[in-house]
């Protein structure tokens, strides 16, 4: 476990506050806007280590972008919409027993993975729909 700094406490206080998956460049512009003078590659660090710690989790989006968020401490993978950046933890008992299942067919063990279902949710769909379409696969922020 990393040691507690100021920059880090400051980190862990603003996901306190956040639903969803945000870049560190997110968590970095809340820090400034709130008057904080944490520099990027400090945020870089702190979120990188709170995810080390378990403290967050992370996903890569299609574009390869790192997201993090807080997250229960039990193993989930997560339905992502890539819209709105919606997140909903979820169990996945037939993908634990895959996972198991191949890798003792292959002779591996203490075996680890992650899984991210990206979509569209029922309220991007509808605003889509009642927009004419919109832009689909467009995350926003909140």
């Amino acid at each position: 476990m990393a040691r507690t700094t100021r920059q880090r406490e400051a980190v862990r206080a603003v996901f306190a506050d956040l639903e969803g998956f945000h870049s560190a460049q997110e968590v970095h512009a809340l820090l400034r806007d709130g008057g904080d003078s944490v520099g990027l590659s400090t945020v870089y660090r702190a979120v990188q280590s709170l995810a080390d710690d378990g403290e967050l989790d992370s996903i890569r989006t299609d574009s390869g972008e790192a997201l993090y968020r807080r997250c229960s401490p039990q193993h989930h993978h997560h339905l992502v919409c890539r819209g709105c950046g919606r997140t909903v933890e979820v169990e996945g008992p037939a993908v634990e027993k895959w996972a198991d299942r191949i890798a003792g067919q292959h002779g591996f063990a203490d075996v680890s993975h992650t899984l991210e279902i990206f979509g569209t949710c029922a309220d991007c769909r509808a605003a889509e729909t009642a927009a004419g379409g919109g832009a689909p696969g467009e995350r926003t922020t909140a």
